[in-house]
């Protein structure tokens, strides 16, 4: 899957760096049901596959995504009219299932976010765990300026941002820089040029390869749940993955390493 080639991204694979580009850039790299399908693909092989521990997400020709392609939704309006099922119900489910199989990927997903990072696009910002904020980014909600909710990617947006600010942003459908991304907590950092972006970037890939693979995937599902259950309720399962990761190959070397006085295998 991480070796072929796709009609609406673009893969570019640098040792355990996968470099992942939404690649329509005369929509803004608005998400068809295509760009849907085959970035699930994608995802899918990346469960499985801690041999990539960081992916870099970014969009094609200066913006990074802006939201749902409107020729899906009209093509679902007229395959309403003469179907049984709902269409509609069956797009936005697709890319509901999209956000949450990339939120609970094990890698560290680093988004560049780059001009239009509008409503499904600002959902996937709201899903990486480290977000760089580019001088021309411009974030907005604007689904209910449409007439419709933004339904799959509002569970996330809350996580980010807390409920005060995100329905605000999403009953006004506001619109707002990536400075202001930054003081939200979408992003964690502002980059005023291409040069900057890839210092951050670089910096940050810098820091991935100081963190063993296995465990940043332990971290980022033990994370993951705190933010769904009680801190007693997790008790049992964090003891487990301590004791996993400790006794396994990760902990054994990194230990070792330490006492040694010298970088771990994976820094290396």
């Amino acid at each position: 899957m991480l070796d072929q080639e796709y009609s609406s991204i673009k893969l570019d694979k640098n040792d355990w760096v996968l470099n992942v580009t939404l690649n329509r850039p005369k929509a803004r790299n608005a998400m068809s049901l295509e760009m849907v399908g085959e970035l699930g693909q994608v995802f899918t092989a990346l469960e499985s596959d801690l041999s990539i521990r960081a992916v870099v997400l970014r969009g094609e020709g200066g913006h990074f995504c802006a939201g749902g392609d409107i020729k899906d939704m009209a093509g679902a309006r007229a395959a309403a009219a003469k179907a049984d099922n709902d269409p509609y119900f069956e797009l936005n489910k697709q890319f509901g299932e999209l956000i949450v199989q990339m939120n609970k990927l094990p890698q560290v997903m680093i988004a560049v976010l780059e001009g239009a990072v509008l409503g499904g696009g600002f959902g996937l910002a709201c899903v990486s765990d480290v977000a760089i904020a580019a001088s021309t980014a411009k974030f907005g909600l604007p689904e209910t300026s449409l007439g419709i909710p933004p339904a799959q990617i509002a569970p996330f947006v809350v996580k980010r941002i807390g409920l005060t600010q995100a329905r605000r942003l999403a009953l006004l459908g506001a619109r707002f820089g990536g400075e202001e991304s930054v003081r939200l907590g979408i992003s964690h950092f502002y980059a005023e040029d291409e040069a900057a972006i890839d210092r951050l970037v670089g910096a940050t890939l810098d820091d991935v390869k100081k963190c063993a693979p296995q465990a940043n995937a332990m971290t980022k599902e033990l994370l993951l749940k705190a933010a769904e259950q009680e801190a007693e309720s997790l008790v049992e399962d964090a003891a487990k993955a301590f004791s996993s990761a400790v006794q396994g190959q990760e902990g054994v070397a990194g230990t070792m390493a330490f006492v040694q006085k010298k970088p771990a295998p994976w820094a290396e």
